[in-house]
């Protein structure tokens, strides 16, 4: 007899073991969101579902606009893990490119990338640093006149006859505004402020959709920053333009690769909004969508790991579908969705893997768009980071 009972203790603690594990994964693995079709769109993953919700509680709309009901995620459709939001949201198609194209975008504001130290009779000052001006702090207004221009800035602080400045700067969300007290250089004579400043910037990347719903254009995946402060560019205006492959440099081991192009002067459309989960704006209505093909976008809870395919160009041939694989999925992270592996190999022969300017490629998988590739892993040229579209889709929507 106490032997059945010791094999059913350990027969009653190896289940107890496997349950909490999953209980405990799910509560830290499974997605804090869900979107939803209808009503019986309810599993994520082979053990994972959530309870019903009525059709009637929440009308169908998109996702950014709809009220948020809550459901219980269970383990075995019995067993609570944890509440969800349940975003429910009409199944929503877009165009599907895998284009290259030009960006070219000019600031709200004028970004401060560098402060200098002047040396005056021997000493050394820096009166930007010293005002309270920080690399990555964006000039509004200078003595209450607004600027959009590192010219502006430039005209400004150089017709100076040793008075101060009053600088207004956006620093994260904050305003804040610093009085500047320019030296005087005999050698030169002039005035200086110390500082270095851009106002514009200019790359390549990959178009992910069009939305023809919202009449937008959604690309990169990722946000456009500073390359010398890294701070996310704030968007005055911007434009998106076609561009022709001419080259391509291949990632290696700890190198990231490039795609080289020329940009040409047709427009795709206008930019107008640079976030953490990609750059938007107006695409160009001349555009003929009939050349692109329509994709189904999937919720997150669709994704698979394993098999899927993404759509980019490397060469003058235009788009071309190359295979890769899903090998890891993350739910909760705004951005950092997916780890994927390219795994075709016509692309690494061309390019190594991943490589600059493939950002925002499209990634399809089970005939729908899932996301798109955002980052290379440096160290594995092979491996690179994807949003998901649903997250893209929103964006462009918002």
């Amino acid at each position: 007899m106490k032997r059945i009972i010791r094999a059913f203790d350990c027969v009653l603690s190896v289940l107890l073991l496997f349950v909490f594990t999953f209980i405990i994964y799910g509560t830290t693995r499974m997605p804090d969101k869900m979107v939803v079709r209808n009503a019986e769109d309810r599993n994520i993953g082979k053990y994972y579902s959530i309870s019903s919700i009525s059709d009637e509680s929440v009308d169908f709309q998109s996702a950014r606009s709809v009220g948020i009901n809550t459901a219980e995620l269970k383990f075995l459709g019995i067993i609570p893990v944890k509440n969800q939001k349940i975003v429910k949201s009409e199944t929503k198609s877009v165009y599907v490119s895998g284009e290259p194209f030009g960006i070219k975008l000019y600031t709200d504001g004028v970004i401060v990338v560098g402060t200098k130290d002047i040396n005056v009779d021997g000493k050394t000052v820096n009166p930007s640093k010293d005002a309270g001006i920080e690399v990555g702090d964006v000039i509004i207004s200078i003595n209450n006149k607004r600027v959009y221009s590192s010219d502006e800035v430039e005209e400004i602080l150089n017709d100076n006859n040793g008075k101060d400045y009053v600088i207004c700067i956006k620093r994260g969300e904050e305003y804040k505004t610093f009085k500047l007290s320019p030296v005087y250089l005999q050698k030169e004579g002039c005035y200086k402020a110390g500082m270095w400043v851009r106002d514009s910037t200019a790359g390549i990347g990959t178009v992910t959709f069009f939305n023809k719903e919202a009449g937008t254009v959604a690309a990169l995946g990722h946000p456009i920053t500073d390359v010398d402060t890294g701070e996310i560019m704030p968007i005055l205006n911007g434009e998106a333009v076609e561009t022709v492959v001419t080259s391509v440099v291949k990632s290696g081991s700890n190198e990231t690769g490039s795609l080289c192009c020329d940009f040409l002067s047709k427009s795709i459309g206008g930019l107008d909004k640079n976030t953490n989960m990609g750059i938007y704006g107006s695409f160009n209505k001349k555009i003929d969508l009939s050349a692109y093909t329509k994709y189904e976008v999937a919720s997150p809870q669709e994704v698979e790991k394993g098999f899927a395919q993404i759509i980019c160009t490397v060469d003058d041939k235009g788009p071309q579908v190359y295979s890769i694989e899903i090998i890891k999925i993350s739910y909760n992270d705004e951005v950092k969705n997916m780890i994927i592996k390219i795994t075709d190999d016509k692309l690494i022969e061309k390019t190594g893997g991943i490589i600059q300017g493939m950002s925002g490629t499209p990634i399809i998988q089970n005939g729908k768009l899932v996301g798109a590739i955002t980052h290379v892993i440096v160290n594995n040229p092979l491996k690179g980071y994807a949003i998901f579209a649903q997250t893209m889709l929103e964006e462009s929507e918002y």
